[in-house]
């Protein structure tokens, strides 16, 4: 008689079969940020999963932030971190340590991929005039060298995708005048997923996704349509940190990204229990003409 933790892992297989011949040969851009990025074994497990979309005929595109290493190494050599409205105060100082440690992480993150057997390249936004920037002054408030982006070339990351290797970009830009500018990682990996025209954008963040009532865990949305997602800021539903991650979102779909996903990096392999199963764990946000497949069978 075969065991029934077999049969269970052989459905589990078979559930994700749909998935994989639906994205196979698809572009789908991570943003990796998060606590995802501080727990050891969480970063182990991120990386598994992207290196298994990759396995498995998907082509993978890694955006990662570094905001609460570049605080730690600030502080390290005796700066004090400033925010201003939640963004990051980035004088020529804090710059270019920014720039360090966002180098050191993307670098980390390329040995890791590669020992687990694949071929990974970081760059940076830098590269091949991939990110060009100017100056972000929000509320007409001067931050520094923070950069919103302006135009992006993605050949860089078509080459490397054509070549079979993973791109691991780490949100550092340019501007006309060749100053380099830090990125916001959430902004850099919407924009870059709108330029390759990804079929998928997946976030991971430290909540486990939108909540139609933020003060009632029970609920948390498992899809929305774009107009849901505007309607969820425009009456208010919706606070905090959350409201430019939702903006990112509608901004991507309606340049091009078929599904975005907000997924909570803190649970083990949220990626492949979001891409890969019918239930899913975070909020998945689609086009007004995508037709809805979670929770078929509730």
């Amino acid at each position: 008689m075969v065991n029934h933790k077999y049969l269970e892992k052989a459905e589990v297989l078979i559930e994700a079969l749909p998935y994989i011949q639906r994205f196979n040969r698809k572009i789908v851009v991570v943003k990796y940020g998060g606590s995802a990025m501080v727990d050891e074994e969480l970063k182990e497990n991120v990386i598994k999963d992207v290196v298994l979309l990759k396995l498995v005929g998907f082509k993978p595109i890694i955006v990662h932030g570094g905001g609460k290493e570049i605080s730690r190494w600030v502080g390290k050599v005796g700066m004090e971190p400033r925010f201003i409205n939640g963004l990051r105060v980035t004088d020529e100082a804090t710059m270019e340590v920014a720039e360090m440690v966002l180098g050191k992480v993307n670098k980390e993150l390329v040995t890791f991929v590669q020992s687990l057997g694949i071929k990974a390249v970081g760059i940076s936004g830098k590269d091949g005039g991939l990110l060009q920037v100017e100056k972000k002054c929000p509320d007409g408030q001067d931050i520094g060298f923070v950069g919103e982006i302006t135009r992006v070339n993605p050949k860089i990351l078509f080459d490397l995708l054509e070549k079979d290797f993973l791109p691991i970009v780490c949100p550092v830009g340019l501007d006309e005048n060749f100053r380099t500018y830090n990125i916001n990682a959430d902004d850099a990996a919407c924009k870059i997923a709108e330029a390759v025209k990804a079929e998928k954008l997946a976030f991971l963040t430290d909540i486990e996704g939108v909540y139609r009532d933020p003060s009632d865990p029970e609920s948390l949305i498992s899809e929305l349509h774009v107009q849901e997602a505007q309607s969820l800021i425009d009456n208010g539903n919706v606070g905090g940190g959350m409201i430019p991650k939702l903006k990112n979102c509608i901004d991507a779909i309606r340049e091009g990204v078929n599904r975005v996903h907000i997924l909570d990096g803190r649970i083990p392999h949220s990626i492949l229990l979001e891409i890969f199963t019918n239930k899913g764990i975070g909020t998945a946000i689609l086009r007004e003409d995508e037709e809805k497949y979670y929770h078929e069978d509730e």
